[in-house]
């Protein structure tokens, strides 16, 4: 089909896991004829659910892209998981469409992933329409679940159809509203939809209401329009992906009341960085400079990297030349894809509000602008809120030969997921992989080791502990060694003394009279510096400490730089001994949201970790926000505990405070262990 920009219809597909999602894709790619027959999730042959983990597994883990027509429309429907794990993946299509379409399961209700995505959508500017799908499930209360979801997000949350027949099909509220539903009034909740229409145009609402006028679903588009941008209406439509009932009347919403992209609220676009950046007005035309938006990045097996752009104007075709945000030099647009699924058919242009795909153009990344003039070179859209990767997995290679693969593997899964991060650890000499669970990241460990043939050892990360010492001391220590040959000989005195938390380190001489010659000083820090990374009670680095050389011996032959290395380690080492030493554990902010109901959980949890509560803030929708403060010991499996605590309706964030002495139990356990594992080497 040709079309052009009004024809178009960009639908994120989101909800809580198991409601159904994919089933439906399904389901409307086969009632617009795009698809012979559906396919079925637990056989593992629809088209959104391809990668073979996901057929493994059963659920979605990725978000997928399908496209059809229907009725005059072209359709861009993104199917995304919706697992808490995986949420990234979901965050990140939002700024490619104009409407959030949250699906909710019928006899599971409102469930966490889907309150977040409504958030998230509204806090995006984007229309937003509810599907209430397993509407023929057994023992399913729809009426009641309907004034829950006017509760949980408002008022505004009007049918635009209701179940009839025991929930084999649906009856129209809006276009023709006629016949009897199941519950509820027909005529009523027409009724209803219009008298919210009509509120936010004023010249309707007087022929409306002063005049009596009747009013035809042509004169109420612009103004139902303008009630999803202002989120003064949220259409919910009744649907059961599985026997069909309300897919085609679904169909039928999307083409006719959903936003094109003219008609959608503007991406929120900014030029410049930092302070002096400003609001910039992107408009769909054709004519104008082109802009697009780089929302996603796969690494497809056969055609090599592949950025999903959100074309939000001008035009481009096969051989345009586009830049990437502020670099200089173009890339050819040799080859033009769209998606469905898995396969990459090739286009020959895009308009204003098409998703196209660029392949094997190393330098896009993701939140990348694509754009065919320097008047864009600094402009870029609002960067999405991602939740905090707290999750870790220390991981090492089995193999020597596999850590170039595995660090070419850790980029590109960083590259396709917004919630992993790597962090390389020079306190554990760890390198350890974040993100939102342990789920999320065993199925990143997965994907690398399945992918790219890897094999890896993965451990739960150490705590980054420190040592520090208490009250000053001092410790004189001479190394000496005689071979035969030359030998080595080297006296150092040391005097050291706390410093304030957070203040690092300060070496100096006060050596007089040429006790140690300067030229050897440095090898004397040296020595300092090597025990400080090793610890000395518990084997985690010494910090906040000041270390004087204030005497020493030297001998014109033997005396050289490696002797004043190993005093200068072992001064120091035993200069600790007598100083007080403690070992440190860093307490972290944390914040936690959570739904009201589940504070007294979550407040137990943290009293019985050693954590303490600070205050809390109060969010819309019945969620709180929890300040408090932790161990970081205390934190290792918070993600999971905190999803068992609350159904997975939480998300939290945390950052370094400060470090604390440990409690004399857990610090004597620590050194014990520390002693015990030096005298087995």
């Amino acid at each position: 089909m040709t079309y052009e920009t009004v024809d178009i219809r960009n639908i994120a597909i989101v909800g809580h896991a198991a409601s159904g999602k994919t089933t439906l894709v399904e389901a409307l790619l086969a009632a617009a004829g795009r698809i012979g027959t559906m396919g079925d999730v637990a056989k593992g042959n629809t088209v959104c659910d391809f990668d073979p983990l996901e057929k493994e597994k059963g659920h979605s883990l990725d978000a997928a892209l399908v496209s059809f027509d229907w009725h005059g429309c072209h359709i861009n429907l993104l199917d995304t998981p919706g697992a808490p794990d995986y949420l990234g993946k979901s965050i990140a299509v939002l700024p490619a469409v104009e409407t959030a379409a949250v699906v909710v399961n019928a006899r599971t209700g409102i469930e966490p992933v889907a309150i977040r995505m409504m958030l998230r959508a509204a806090e995006r500017g984007l229309c937003r329409l509810i599907i209430i799908n397993r509407i023929d499930v057994e023992e399913v209360e729809l009426e009641a679940l309907l004034e829950e979801l006017k509760q949980t997000f408002g008022q505004e949350c009007l049918p635009l159809n209701l179940p009839a027949d025991n929930a084999s099909r649906v009856v129209d509220c809006f276009f023709n509203p006629s016949g009897d539903s199941d519950f509820s009034s027909v005529a009523e909740a027409h009724q209803t939809l219009i008298d919210q229409v009509v509120e936010v145009d004023e010249k309707l609402m007087d022929l409306y209401l002063e005049q009596g006028e009747e009013l035809e679903p042509e004169q109420l588009h612009a103004p139902f329009e303008q009630a999803l941008r202002e989120g003064h209406l949220i259409p919910v439509c009744f649907v059961s992906a599985q026997t069909g009932a309300g897919v085609s009347e679904l169909l039928d919403v999307i083409a006719k009341l959903a936003p094109n992209p003219t008609e959608g609220n503007p991406p929120q676009c900014m030029m410049g960085e930092g302070e002096e950046a400003k609001p910039y007005a992107v408009t769909p035309d054709p004519d104008k400079h082109a802009v697009g938006h780089v929302f996603k990045v796969i690494f497809d097996p056969y055609v090599g990297k592949l950025a999903l752009f959100r074309l939000h104007q001008g035009t481009i075709d096969k051989d345009s030349q586009l830049y990437i945000g502020d670099g200089r030099k173009p890339f050819k647009v040799g080859h033009l894809f769209t998606l469905f699924g898995k396969e990459h058919p090739e286009v020959s242009n895009g308009i204003p509000g098409d998703i196209r795909a660029v392949a094997k153009v190393d330098e896009i990344h993701p939140d990348a602008i694509l754009h065919d003039s320097h008047e864009e070179d600094f402009l870029h859209l609002r960067p999405s809120e991602y939740p905090q990767p707290m999750a870790g997995l220390a991981i090492r290679v089995r193999r020597t030969k596999d850590e170039h693969r595995l660090a070419d593997g850790l980029r590109k899964l960083l590259e396709e997921d917004p919630c992993l991060e790597l962090e390389s650890n020079q306190t554990t000499h760890e390198t350890v992989l974040r993100g939102l669970s342990e789920l999320h990241l065993r199925t990143a460990i997965e994907q690398l080791q399945e992918r790219y043939r890897i094999e890896l050892d993965t451990s739960k990360p150490r705590v980054a502990y420190r040592e520090t010492i208490t009250r000053k001391a001092s410790a004189r220590y001479r190394h000496k060694k005689q071979t035969g040959g030359a030998g080595q000989f080297g006296e150092v005195e040391l005097q050291i003394e706390p410093l304030p938390r957070g203040a690092g380190f300060e070496f100096t001489s006060a050596v007089v009279g040429g006790a140690i010659p300067a030229t050897l000083i440095p090898a004397v820090e040296k020595g300092v510096r090597e025990a400080m990374m090793e610890g000395a009670i518990a084997g985690y680095p010494l910090v906040d400490l000041k270390v004087v050389v204030v005497d020493g011996k030297h001998h014109p032959v033997d005396s050289k730089e490696v002797a004043f290395v190993m005093a200068g380690r072992k001064a120091l080492l035993e200069a600790v001994e007598g100083a007080s030493a403690v070992v440190m554990e860093p307490i972290v902010n944390l914040e936690v949201q959570i739904q009201q109901d589940d504070m007294g959980s979550i407040t137990g949890d943290l009293s019985g970790r050693r954590g303490r509560v600070l205050g809390t803030r109060t969010l819309p929708m019945g969620r709180i926000i929890v300040d408090a403060q932790a161990p970081l010991a205390e934190l290792d499996d918070y993600a999971e505990r905190l999803k068992a605590m609350t159904g997975g309706n939480a998300r939290y964030t945390l950052d370094l405070a400060e470090y604390e002495p440990l409690p004399g139990p857990l610090q004597r356990e620590l050194c014990s262990g520390y002693r015990r594992k030096a005298d087995e080497d």
